[in-house]
């Protein structure tokens, strides 16, 4: 049997269009593991030292936020967001209330 390639998204990640619908992707989940993941690949794509000095956070701490089963704060997800270049916005979902 021959080993598969593991996939890595992160490599896949080449324009900010893909960014953001990967991202969207990962907020329709609803699962927060999914979205930190997801924000974790796009981190890997940009460079993470990079992405800890634009976003004012230590590249251990970003590690360390990013890592699965990591709790970090709200604050925390929004300047990696924001460092990203991305923005939340709130939409009616389909269906509404």
């Amino acid at each position: 049997m021959k080993d598969l390639a593991v996939f890595d998204a992160a490599e896949y990640l080449d324009s900010e269009e893909m960014v953001a619908e990967y991202l969207d992707a990962a907020l329709e989940d609803g699962d927060p593991e999914v979205l930190l993941r997801a924000i974790a690949d796009v981190a890997k794509a940009r460079g993470m030292t990079r992405l800890a000095r634009e976003a004012g956070v230590g590249r251990e701490s970003l590690y360390k936020a990013l890592a699965p089963g990591a709790k970090p704060r709200y604050d925390t997800v929004l300047k990696l967001l924001r460092a990203l270049g991305v923005a939340l916005r709130a939409s009616p979902r389909a269906g509404g209330l």
